[in-house]
């Protein structure tokens, strides 16, 4: 059977080589972007970097397992914000009610949906570059990779992913980004499930257009302090 001069194998092989054709051409676009930022936030990237060094024991950075694409784990970079002896249990517990709706998500409560507002475990400096999101500028080394694209879905934490319902992974079928829907789409006023549909929406939506959109957005948010950390 033909549909407009073309077979159905013909039309599903140019269907997917044009596919092919804008996965190649976005990550071009994520490579030569975040190098380009690299390069010019080189100043911001030492002196932040110096800046955490100072401020408390520790390395610079910090690396952090976080789920990908088709569910494949990699290591994701940021600035350390966090003591280096900081105990995790309080976030896992934290984003476990989140995922199962447990939050009564109190006024004045929150600054971002994954941060909790009083964390003793944050640094001087790192509330400062969490403010600001400059503890998330290391994950361009990230997008340089391949782990993440510039817009996609937020990495999840393993532990998160082990408390998803099914319909949750679908959000896995696309690259984690360094921004995203979600991000601009008011963050510290979501719920963790409506995050989850943003994300499979964008992931479903997913364009060139649409990312430019998200991209041309996301200074605004960061320097409105919308969602700030």
């Amino acid at each position: 059977m033909e549909a407009h001069g073309l077979t159905r194998e013909e039309a599903l092989t140019g269907s997917a080589t044009r596919r092919r054709t804008v996965e190649a051409l976005r990550r071009c676009i994520d490579v030569a972007f975040a190098l380009a930022l690299i390069l010019l936030l080189s100043p911001v990237l030492i002196a932040v970097a110096l800046a955490v060094r100072i401020d408390s024991r520790g390395p610079a950075f910090f690396r952090q397992r976080r789920v990908g694409h088709r569910e494949r784990e990699f290591t994701l970079y940021k600035f350390r914000s966090m003591r280096v002896d900081a105990d995790p249990r309080g976030h896992k517990e934290y984003v476990t009610a989140l995922i199962k709706g447990e939050d009564e998500r109190p006024e004045g409560g929150r600054e971002n949906l994954y941060k909790l507002a009083v964390d003793n475990r944050i640094t001087p400096v790192g509330r400062w570059i969490r403010r600001w999101s400059l503890d998330e500028l290391p994950q361009l080394f990230n997008v340089v990779k391949g782990d993440m694209t510039l817009v996609g879905p937020r990495p999840a934490i393993p532990y998160e992913v082990a408390e998803y319902p099914h319909w949750y992974r679908q959000r896995f079928s696309v690259k984690p980004g360094l921004t995203g829907y979600w991000q601009v789409s008011g963050r510290s006023e979501r719920t963790y499930e409506e995050m989850v549909r943003l994300d499979i929406e964008y992931a479903k939506r997913r364009t060139l257009g649409l990312d430019l959109s998200i991209l041309l957005k996301t200074p605004w948010v960061v320097l409105s302090r919308k969602g700030a950390e």
